[in-house]
C-alpha cells in the first residue's frame, strides 16, 4: 500500500491535457492559482480573494513551460513583462473563457505524495543514452 503514496499526481498530465484540448478549439485557457501558496511567482496586485486567474492562452504568453512539478512562462501586465512560476500545487483548475468547460483540482491531492530523490533523477537524466550524432551532410543531392 506504501507504493500508492508514490504514484504521480495526476494533476500536470490533466492541466497539459485540457490545456492542448482548449487550445485546439480555439478557445482561451484559463488557470485560478492559489495565490497564497509556496513558490507562487505572480503579479501580486491581480490577486483577489487569495486567488488570481491567469490567461495562458499561446497568444498571451512566451516561452510556456509546463512540467510535472512547475508551470513557467512569461507575460504582460499592464504593458510590462514579468516572469510566471506556479507549481502543480498551487493550480486550482484550469477552463476555457467562452464556455467554462475545463477542470479543477482536489486540494489534497498532494497531501501525501513524496517525489523522487532529486540525486535519483538526476542519476536517471545522466544514465540515459545519449543521442548518437548524425553525419554532417548535406541533406541534398543534385540529380542530373
Amino acid at each position: 500500500m506504501s507504493e500508492i503514496t508514490s504514484i504521480t499526481p495526476t494533476r500536470p498530465y490533466m492541466v497539459r491535457a485540457l490545456y492542448q484540448w482548449i487550445e485546439d478549439n480555439a478557445l482561451t485557457p484559463y488557470l485560478m492559482v492559489d495565490a497564497t501558496a509556496e513558490n507562487v511567482q505572480i503579479p501580486t496586485e491581480h490577486v483577489q480573494d487569495g486567488r488570481i486567474v491567469l490567461n495562458i492562452a499561446s497568444r498571451a504568453t512566451g516561452n510556456m513551460s509546463m512540467e510535472n512539478d512547475y508551470i513557467h512562462f512569461s507575460a504582460r501586465f499592464g504593458g510590462v513583462s514579468q516572469e510566471i512560476w506556479v507549481p502543480l500545487t498551487a493550480v486550482m483548475g484550469i477552463y476555457a473563457k467562452e464556455n467554462s468547460q475545463g477542470m479543477f483540482f482536489d486540494p489534497n491531492e498532494y497531501e501525501n505524495y513524496q517525489p523522487e530523490d532529486d540525486e535519483i533523477t538526476s542519476s536517471k537524466r545522466t544514465t540515459a543514452a545519449p543521442k548518437p550524432k548524425r553525419d554532417n551532410k548535406a541533406g541534398l543531392k543534385v540529380l542530373k
